[in-house]
């Protein structure tokens, strides 16, 4: 069952960075709240977050014309900007492994001008416990096996696009098999590398060792430089999506196909951080940008769940 979130005192509603309810605003505006969706139909600024709607609470008096609620007598005002956030709040980092749908987004984000956000070079496991310290405000997380909390947190999973993965193959090669990997030069992934463990998996339902695979392999830590080596002609071979070859004109061969997005924690869903995140992911322009890209499928570009697509690990 959904938590509700305590309700705003009359101060907090008032203030500028506030994120309101529909019900909230419906207080503040002294309308039904069955008024609200009307009135947003007519322009009032609203954000939206999953399934629900969520204001700031300056927006909506600079839209209804209203005065802000005068401060009592000897209050200070609060010289925190809308966009800073308490100390025990994680920072407005994104931990992931280069993706390129990842850079697309935070190069979104820096264009509004409204909020910033950092990039810390991750995999699925380290940016998975990053985000269970609080260290970072999301992390980049995809495969079958999503899962669904952390910590005792509940999660959820902003999905940015269905991505192929494969073998990024050096010009003029052809590959007719992952059992041919032993005479050729691999760029791989970490061990901890999400993508590592899914072609490991399939070496071996081919019957092939892993661990002899990857025996003359170079390790990189993200795509990009996987892709980077087999374009310098430093390996033949290497483990990175259809994206990343494709966008240093490289062939792919496909791997498997597999969804790739962001989990937050679930009680941060209303941070005026994490909204914002949202909207450029569900933005049309962010959409068609992902949907052009060979080897991404953005027909749920921008959906939020909670649960593992398939399933949630035991």
């Amino acid at each position: 069952m959904k938590r509700a979130r305590p309700p705003l005192s009359p101060q907090d509603v008032h203030r500028g960075e506030a994120l309101l309810t529909t019900t909230e605003v419906a207080g503040l505006l002294r309308v039904h709240p069955k008024h609200i969706y009307r009135l947003l139909r007519r322009g009032l600024p609203g954000h939206r977050v999953g399934g629900e709607w969520r204001f700031f609470s300056e927006e909506v008096l600079r839209w209804s014309g209203a005065p802000p609620a005068p401060r009592r007598p000897g209050r200070r005002a609060d010289p925190v900007p809308r966009t800073e956030v308490l100390r025990s709040d994680p920072a407005p980092l994104v931990a992931a492994n280069g993706d390129l749908v990842v850079e697309y987004l935070l190069s979104r984000l820096t264009a509004t001008g409204l909020l910033l956000f950092g990039h810390v070079q991750a995999d699925r496991s380290e940016g998975l416990e990053l985000l269970k310290q609080g260290k970072v405000l999301a992390a980049g997380c995809h495969g079958n096996e999503i899962p669904g909390e952390l910590a005792n947190q509940r999660l959820a999973f902003i999905h940015l696009v269905d991505r192929q993965v494969g073998l990024a193959v050096r010009r003029g090669l052809r590959v007719r098999s992952l059992r041919t990997l032993g005479r050729l030069r691999l760029a791989s992934r970490p061990r901890t590398a999400g993508v590592r463990v899914r072609f490991d998996h399939e070496l071996r339902r081919l019957g092939v060792d892993p661990d002899a695979a990857h025996a003359g392999a170079v390790v990189l830590p993200s795509h990009r430089e996987v892709v980077c080596a087999v374009a310098r002609g430093e390996a033949d071979v290497g483990l990175a999506s259809l994206a990343w070859s494709g966008r240093v004109g490289l062939d792919c061969m496909p791997l498997c196909r597999e969804p790739y997005g962001l989990l937050v924690r679930a009680s941060l869903l209303g941070d005026p951080r994490v909204v914002r995140l949202c909207e450029v992911a569900q933005d049309s322009v962010f959409r068609r940008e992902v949907g052009t890209t060979p080897g991404y499928d953005a027909r749920l570009t921008g959906t939020i769940s909670y649960l593992s697509p398939t399933k949630s690990p035991s």
